[in-house]
């Protein structure tokens, strides 16, 4: 068996992403900032309310079955999973696994669990301890039914003690720990699963530092802590969570006091917030990116020439700017950001380039000489980058372009089922390229909303798979992914838009409170957050 030390060695965690380039805070005019100087004197303080307010309506809590962050970033306070990132993303740390080991062929993951973990009571048990049973009754659950294909590749789990289980692989997979973290693979007692069916998602009971005690739906949802909670304790009483899908309401909700912390604060509401002084606008270089999907099997977009035309017409610049006037993100070049260690810069050049001209002769080669209709389906957060994307295509194309703004359900079920002309998207999740490119593009994600434009090439898959499985060295694993980045960015499957910022408005009553890279919300986390509110 190999140790912890080679298991590190396994994921390539000797990275130090660029994030640490942005501090992740923004001072206000005072130069005090959330968590830092006088703001943060004494002893932390118990008790309160934590108000946050979520830029997107969740619409399932379920593990297997959730597709957005804004579900995630609920999930993370209810349950746990057996492994956490650290703040930065820079390791693995222990969470409802204490310690793990990998056998010498990378097919058996062994973890000893804690021994003091209890569920939150709910409608069909009553609070009792967690055991090594409800590892392998999630985890085999997850590989089983998770709509985004979360832990494929687990063939079964073993109960190997009271407080162990061996999770064994139909072949080695070099980023298993880090799918570990992922909020789809929480751990949740099979009682509730079965006894609420296909309405668990809305009766979500975990493991972790809060617990629902009510959700108004479409309106917010309130966790009050859970006093059997294994790890440190809450120093907040409870934490409302309210969701406000207009940016402006959201931000005149966190000045007027309605709320302590505004995620997703964007536009010119980011100045605002930097000038009151009772404010602070928090800001992390994200690994997060946007994108333009273009539908790779039917209609106009299925040939690759019409696509690349678009991309050609489409002046990215203008675009990215257009829309971030106030700052907040950047071009993005690759389906990659920054921050991963699989990027290589290089390949920026093999990115079309701006020439509607061009675009125009090859639009009429493909067939389409006076352009054509089509539609395009945003969530309401990325209506502008639909306005002026739409506005682009009809001045250089001639493409009329009818934009689609649906709420997130609709949203997630039309772009994995492929049934959507055109769609623009986000992406977010850790520093491992697999959870860009093999969500995004390989051909096992075909009707899941990481690839629902249905992109297919096997030269791709097969350096996806070798890049999963052949190799641990990350320097090996890299260069796999580069060479997959140059045929996907030949075959021009969508347009890359802009890298994110993680941001967020905070009250400085609030107190450790920090934006993470992966989008999360951390009010009490393994990795030692446990935001408190000074009195």
């Amino acid at each position: 068996m190999r140790s912890r030390a080679l298991r590190m060695f396994l994921l390539g965690m000797a990275l130090l992403l660029v994030l640490s380039a942005c501090s992740g805070k923004k001072s206000t005019t005072d130069g005090d900032s959330a968590g830092d100087g006088d703001t943060n004197s004494g002893e932390p303080q118990d008790g309160g309310v934590l108000q946050i307010g979520l830029s997107a309506n969740p619409q399932t809590l379920d593990p297997v079955k959730y597709t957005g962050v804004y579900e995630s970033q609920v999930m993370r306070s209810v349950a746990d999973t057996l492994v956490v990132y650290s703040k930065d993303l820079s390791e693995i740390k222990p969470s409802l696994a204490t310690s793990w080991e990998i056998s010498d062929d990378l097919l058996v993951y062994t973890f000893q669990l804690r021994d003091d973990v209890y569920f939150q009571p709910g409608e069909y048990q009553d609070g009792r301890q967690m055991t090594a049973e409800d590892v392998k009754y999630s985890l085999e659950r997850s590989a089983k039914e998770s709509v985004m294909n979360r832990l494929r590749g687990v063939t079964k789990v073993e109960v190997t003690g009271e407080n162990e289980v061996e999770v064994h692989l139909e072949k080695a997979n070099a980023a298993l720990l880090a799918v570990l973290t992922d909020a789809g693979n929480v751990i949740v007692p099979k009682e509730e699963v079965e006894g609420w069916g296909d309405n668990f998602g809305a009766h979500l009971i975990g493991t972790g530092p809060f617990k629902i005690t009510d959700w108004q739906k479409d309106q917010q949802l309130t966790l009050d802590r859970f006093d059997k909670y294994w790890g440190e304790k809450p120093h907040v009483d409870s934490v409302k969570m309210k969701v406000i899908a207009d940016t402006n309401m959201m931000t005149n909700a966190l000045r007027s006091g309605d709320i302590d912390i505004a995620m997703d604060v964007k536009g010119q509401n980011r100045a605002l917030v930097e000038q009151d002084e009772n404010l602070e606008l928090l800001t992390q270089q994200a690994l997060s990116i946007t994108y333009l999907d273009l539908n790779n099997k039917t209609g106009p977009t299925a040939d690759p020439k019409v696509r690349e035309a678009i991309y050609k017409a489409t002046n990215v610049d203008e675009l990215v700017q257009g829309v971030n006037q106030w700052g907040g993100a950047t071009r993005s070049y690759l389906p990659l950001p920054p921050g991963s260690w699989g990027y290589d810069k290089e390949l920026e050049k093999l990115v079309p380039t701006f020439e509607p001209e061009k675009a125009k002769e090859m639009l009429a080669e493909a067939g389409y000489p006076d352009g054509f209709k089509t539609e395009i389906y945003v969530a309401e957060a990325r209506v502008p980058y639909a306005t002026i994307f739409q506005n682009q295509m009809k001045e250089n194309l001639n493409i009329d372009v009818e934009i689609k703004v649906v709420e997130w359900g609709t949203y997630s079920d039309t772009v994995s089922k492929g049934n959507a002309p055109m769609s623009i998207g986000g992406w977010s999740w850790y520093p491992d390229p697999y959870f860009f490119l093999y969500q995004l593009f390989h051909t096992d994600q075909l009707n899941a909303l990481g690839n629902g434009k249905g992109y297919e090439n096997p030269e791709v898959d097969k350096l996806l798979n070798s890049a999963l499985s052949d190799t641990a060295d990350q320097d090996e694993r890299a260069k796999l992914y580069q060479e997959a980045l140059k045929i996907i960015l030949k075959d021009v499957p969508r347009l890359e838009i802009d890298v994110q910022e993680a941001t967020a408005g905070v009250n400085k009553k609030v107190q450790g409170f920090e934006v993470s890279p992966d989008n999360s919300i951390q009010i009490v986390h393994p990795n030692g957050a446990n935001v408190w509110l000074k009195q």
